[in-house]
């Protein structure tokens, strides 16, 4: 197994506190799934968020469903026991922002790459473009997502774990090693 990886994503409720999160650990040299951990903060959860519902979205049961304190300690351990240093996200600052116990790592933004032209393969020559290569709109997950698979029925879930594993799968359809990413570091 190359360098592993995670990818995560998380969900906030309306007042932008953390209400779940999902993990995808990965080999960093094929890209492919070897683990993952999904996480709900019921505490959190009561709030609601505009993605409450998708908590459960596909009959999916978190890991641990308890207080983020044990689902961060949960968490960092499964890290640590993969000998994961880097973590990946798209829109990675909104992830590192609410996720202050995972500071410790190396964290780059899977945006960083996906919505700049001389990174993603996908993006027309005729996409409306920064000079920095970079699309003026239509780079989130959704857009990205479809753009690269060429499955235009595709709809980001908003289930933490669930876009995780999305989020992985635009890294492999981008299908750049993980050296290209230092461009994306946080």
């Amino acid at each position: 197994m190359g360098e592993p990886i995670a990818v995560l994503d998380t969900e906030t409720t309306w007042s932008n506190r953390l209400m779940s999160v999902g993990a995808v650990i990965a080999d960093g040299e094929t890209l492919q799934p070897v683990d993952k951990r999904y996480y709900i903060l019921p505490a959190a959860g009561l709030e609601g968020g505009m993605y409450s519902a998708a908590l459960y979205i596909g009959g999916v049961q978190p890991d641990l469903e308890c207080p983020r304190s044990e689902a961060m300690e949960d968490l960092k351990g499964i890290l640590h026991e993969y000998g994961v240093e880097k973590l990946f996200a798209y829109n990675a600052r909104f992830d590192y922002g609410l996720l202050h116990e995972l500071r410790s790592f190396q964290w780059f933004d899977i945006m960083g790459l996906a919505a700049y032209r001389q990174y993603n393969h996908a993006i027309s020559d005729y996409a409306d473009c920064y000079a920095t290569g970079r699309l003026k709109r239509g780079f989130g997950v959704e857009s990205i997502y479809r753009m690269l698979s060429r499955d235009w029925d595709y709809y980001e879930t908003h289930n933490a774990l669930f876009d995780a594993m999305d989020e992985l799968a635009i890294m492999q359809m981008l299908g750049h090693g993980l050296e290209e990413y230092r461009r994306a570091k946080i």
